[in-house]
């Protein structure tokens, strides 16, 4: 076959792969053919590949193998994040259902969430309880692995202990201390639940967010303490530093990778905290004058409100836009906090 006949097929199939791609995708923001956009999509990226290793090249025919075998994972996480972010953003500008949409109506999503005195609350609430779980989830896991890795003895059955909380789901982590905060230590605050008040309730909140992950973030500082040389370490020693100086002039510069990941992980977990929200308080707590409003829903933050928007209220739509404007958010705070620990890495 010659080499032309063999490039026009393999571009004819490659075609036709991508049209039907488009096709099933232009049906599934359309909401029509529910029985074979799925089929669709599928063979559609299957021709695809096929053309392209059809394709009548040597120089990069491995590299093309090397892509079909890397299919099934690419075409998953396509399916799974890619393709529905594209489509999420795009029922941000309409009134969509959770089914279908009938009109097009623009930023008119985004203007009523900016309106909404609960959602910029919730807003605020979020960053205060990111900020609060940032700075003491890294201590206290910090600390931790400092005492794990001090040579105490039964240093494993610390570190299964303070672990084990993590293992634990966050609703039913919420619904443990739900009992602890209403009933254990209701007469250390005068007979009043700190879920009961929401500015308690959002520390309660902290509290039990610290308790849950901090031994997480542990065991990643164990692991980057563990790999500092111990020639370096008893080279300080002879050269008499004291412990502190060994901590802030030896361990601390020499583990800034593991603090940059572990801050990335922090902010990233905090942002989206939901299970436990949900079940210690389900977002209730007054705040009496917001904006001008009466808010009851004092401590619910913004993965939260953006459920309730969705679900409980039955507004998609909304709640889309919601989630797109949570996405921004966390993409550009995330970005920032890794360029500043970069450089803060290039310092120490």
């Amino acid at each position: 076959m010659e080499v032309s006949v063999k490039r026009f097929m393999s571009l004819t199939v490659m075609a036709l792969g991508v049209i039907g791609v488009v096709v099933s995708l232009v049906m599934a923001f359309a909401g029509s053919g529910d029985s074979i956009r799925g089929m669709m999509l599928v063979l559609g990226i299957v021709l695809f590949f096929v053309g392209l290793y059809i394709f009548p090249t040597l120089k990069h025919h491995r590299s093309i193998v090397y892509v079909i075998f890397l299919f099934p994972l690419l075409f998953t996480f396509a399916v799974t994040v890619i393709i529905p972010l594209v489509l999420g953003i795009c029922y941000s500008f309409t009134d969509w259902t959770g089914i279908r949409f009938n009109n097009v109506i623009g930023f008119g999503n985004y203007t009523t969430m900016f309106s909404d005195p609960a959602f910029i609350w919730s807003i605020l609430i979020t960053f205060i309880f990111v900020v609060l779980n940032m700075v003491l989830i890294n201590l206290v896991g910090f600390l931790l692995a400092l005492l794990c890795t001090s040579g105490l003895k039964g240093g494993g059955f610390f570190r299964a202990s303070y672990f084990l909380p993590n293992l634990i789901g966050g609703i039913v982590l919420g619904y443990i201390w739900q009992f602890v905060f209403n009933n254990v230590l209701i007469s250390m605050t005068g007979n009043i639940s700190w879920l009961a008040q929401s500015k308690t309730a959002l520390f309660a909140i902290v509290i039990v967010y610290i308790w849950q992950y901090a031994g997480y973030i542990m065991l990643i500082y164990i692991t980057g303490l563990t790999q500092i040389p111990g020639e370096v370490l008893e080279a300080a020693k002879i050269d008499g530093a004291n412990s502190s100086q060994t901590l802030f002039k030896i361990k601390i510069p020499m583990i800034a990778s593991t603090i940059t990941i572990c801050t990335f992980l922090t902010l990233t977990s905090a942002f989206k905290q939901f299970d436990v929200n949900m079940a210690l308080t389900n977002g209730a707590g007054s705040v009496p004058n917001f904006m001008g409003n009466y808010l009851s829903n004092g401590t619910q933050m913004l993965a939260l409100n953006i459920y309730n928007t969705a679900i409980s209220k039955n507004n998609y739509a909304l709640g889309q836009a919601k989630a797109v404007f949570f996405f921004i958010i966390l993409a550009i705070v995330s970005l920032i906090q890794v360029r500043i620990s970069n450089k803060k890495e290039v310092e120490l």
